[in-house]
């Protein structure tokens, strides 16, 4: 793999945090973009350049953006306040334009796997969001992704916390929507992996595990890889997303505003209609991590 000067944003988030010392194993040299450098982990914080600052500034975007030849945007609005399509627009809008001014070679997003039609309001931005980098006169790769699986990962506390405190629950009928998790190690694979895409591409891409299942079959098989034992589930029309997020933070400790937009998610089946990113990277060591396999990973101690 050639190796480049990387801009990292959202470094203190889930998938910032381990996607860093990935790019530094990879040779890589990083430079973070940070509101607070006492947040960044103290396990790769020193052999990274840290640039404080705020991705709502241009002069901080400006300094972030010197000298990058690659960049990954990892900025997303879960916290459930104020206009965060607006916000995530202005965001994006702005650093696409950054990017560009700075001569940055590529951006990589991380954004939501999703279905045609009409999406969730959390998932139409996060579409827009990867619209508007492509549309920033910067090569972009706009990775899609549904459920991660992973220790840390918000979606994946959901399923555990509400697997292991409800042996028996009445859950929303879109818990029989179908959708296609993938393993956080697949995850961060292609989005180092994306670092070697030809200059030319700037498009979405599809990536998933090999299992396509619904949110109820993810749960029952958490209980069974976890020796939870058998979980009842029953499923009814009536639960709104709305009350549903409520519902989740009441039993599980994510919060509600981290909740809503998660949830608003599953109403949609989300499956990947292509592998096109494969054939371009090749496919994680030893394929795709199976659900199972994955929620074992996830679980195991260390």
């Amino acid at each position: 793999m050639s190796t480049t000067h990387v801009l990292v944003t959202g470094a203190t988030g889930y998938i910032g945090g381990l996607m860093v010392p990935r790019l530094l194993e990879a040779g890589h040299t990083v430079r973070v973009l940070t509101r607070s450098a006492d947040k960044l982990p103290a396990e790769w914080k020193d052999r990274v350049e840290v640039c404080e600052g705020n991705a709502t500034e241009r002069a901080d975007l400006d300094r972030a953006l010197t000298d990058i030849g690659l960049a990954y945007y990892l900025i997303h609005s879960m916290d459930g306040s104020g206009d965060f399509v607006e916000r995530d627009r202005r965001l994006a809008a702005d650093f696409g334009s950054a990017a560009k001014d700075a001569g940055v070679g590529r951006i990589v997003y991380l954004s939501g796997l999703h279905p045609e039609g009409p999406l969730s309001k959390h998932l139409a931005s996060r579409v827009e969001v990867g619209e508007l980098l492509m549309a920033s006169g910067v090569p972009t790769a706009v990775l899609q992704a549904a459920t991660v699986i992973g220790d840390g990962s918000a979606s994946f506390e959901m399923l555990r916390h509400l697997t292991r405190r409800l042996p028996i629950m009445v859950a929303p009928k879109w818990l029989k929507n179908k959708i296609q998790p993938i393993g956080i190690e697949d995850v961060l694979y292609y989005l180092v992996a994306a670092a070697e895409l030809p200059p030319e591409v700037n498009r979405t891409f599809d990536i998933g595990g090999p299992d396509v299942l619904t949110y109820k079959e993810m749960m029952l098989s958490f209980a069974r890889e976890t020796g939870l034992g058998h979980r009842v589930i029953f499923t009814v029309p009536v639960l709104t997303p709305w009350l549903a997020s409520h519902w989740i933070g009441l039993v599980t400790p994510v919060d509600a505003g981290v909740a809503k937009p998660l949830v608003g998610s599953l109403v949609h089946e989300v499956i990947c209609r292509e592998r096109d990113l494969d054939e371009l990277v090749g496919a994680p060591p030893g394929g795709p991590t199976p659900y199972r396999e994955a929620v074992r990973a996830a679980v195991s101690p260390g």
